[in-house]
């Protein structure tokens, strides 16, 4: 097929990066803290102590930053099992996310411990649970309940991994797409039974499937098949971002237009199509680089961390400045967590899993390979 052939010349002239994914990832991190301090807020007394009110009608939007990240993740997902066998996407996968997040979840545990008093409670059974990420499934919640799109993630890689020790990934792409999606929008549509719904991802598939199409475009491939799927893909993103919103709104008596918040969504993933055509940045790569670097763990340290500083310092007012400082004290930190820990933590990690892969005679890599995307690999 003539796909393929330009796949191979693809592999060929392709850069070893592409940027974009990096701001584009940076800014969709950007649109949840602005959920997170101008809708949202620390429940505290009785009400929520929303840092940012003013900003409340565009920053009821920002949770959309996450369905992002999703996209982001299938395109790069699909990207890194090429290549490797199970075994090796695992050990790619498990020392990308791990080691940062034990960093700062106890970070944050930490904190909450110091500085939560009267508004926040940890305990060591709930750090112990969270060391499994899904914590509640052991009866504890979330150290930081933004945690919860991790397990989403997760998820996603343990059927990548099935699915690719089947044979079927990333081979028979079309057929996963279409059973995914017809399962669950079925049960979207229908029952809408919890454990479909956790086992099969079904309030987000859509938007990991539009990711995995755009890796398929990006890669060289145009046929009739690859548009009607993308638009079934996108027809479910609108589905599962309006059955978002009706979620949302029972929890927090807000009005949401569904034609903005798919506007915001469709815009998003034909940003992420246009970040994969983007070879070079007028930015210093460097910059760049440490840009998409924090947005993992700024991600993960952003939100409990810094409700616990701002119901401590100003439990009963709104101040911008300490907002302000806040969010900027979680980059801050972030950045040191990505320059000391997640980069040193990965590779170590890594380093470590694939000898004992070895010794134990198992496979890491399929072939040899000429590129990587992103920070994400």
């Amino acid at each position: 097929m003539l796909w393929k052939i330009r796949l191979v010349q693809q592999i060929q002239t392709a850069p070893s990066r592409l940027p974009a994914l990096d701001l584009l990832r940076l800014a969709a991190v950007a649109g949840v803290i602005l959920y997170h301090y101008g809708f949202w807020g620390p429940y505290s007394h009785g009400t929520y102590l929303v840092a940012l009110p003013e900003l409340a009608p565009i920053a009821q939007y920002g949770f959309l930053g996450v369905p992002v990240f999703f996209a982001i993740s299938g395109f790069v997902i699909a990207f890194s099992a090429e290549g490797r066998t199970p075994t090796g996407f695992a050990i790619a996968r498990f020392s990308r996310i791990y080691p940062t997040f034990v960093v700062c979840m106890t970070i944050t545990f930490v904190a909450v411990a110091l500085f939560g008093a009267g508004h926040f409670e940890v305990t060591a059974r709930q750090w112990l649970c969270n060391l499994f990420i899904a914590a509640p499934m052991l009866g504890q919640p979330y150290m930081d309940s933004a945690y919860w799109s991790l397990v989403i993630e997760v998820v996603f890689y343990i059927w990548v991994v099935i699915l690719m020790a089947s044979g079927l990934f990333p081979s028979r792409m079309d057929a996963i797409i279409v059973v995914w999606l017809a399962i669950t929008s079925a049960n979207e549509l229908t029952i809408d039974a919890p454990i479909f719904e956790k086992l099969f991802i079904a309030d987000d598939s859509g938007f990991f499937a539009a990711g995995l199409l755009i890796y398929e475009y990006y890669r060289g491939r145009r046929d009739l098949r690859l548009w009607a799927l993308s638009v079934l893909a996108l027809g479910t993103v609108v589905f599962q971002t309006v059955h978002k919103l009706e979620r949302l709104g029972v929890h927090s008596d807000s009005s949401f237009d569904p034609k903005v918040a798919v506007a915001v969504c469709l815009i998003s993933f034909a940003s992420v199509f246009l970040a994969t055509k983007v070879k070079r940045m007028p930015l210093p790569a460097k910059a760049v680089l440490a840009a998409g670097g924090i947005t993992y763990p700024l991600y993960l340290l952003h939100m409990q961390l810094g409700y616990v500083v701002f119901t401590a310092l100003a439990p009963q007012q709104q101040s911008r400045a300490l907002t302000m400082g806040i969010i900027a004290g979680a980059f801050a930190l972030a950045a040191v967590v990505w320059r000391f820990f997640d980069r040193p933590l990965h590779r170590l990690t890594k380093e470590k899993l694939a000898t004992l892969a070895s010794r134990s005679g198992l496979q890491v890599r399929a072939r040899p390979r000429s590129m990587r995307i992103s920070s994400d690999r």
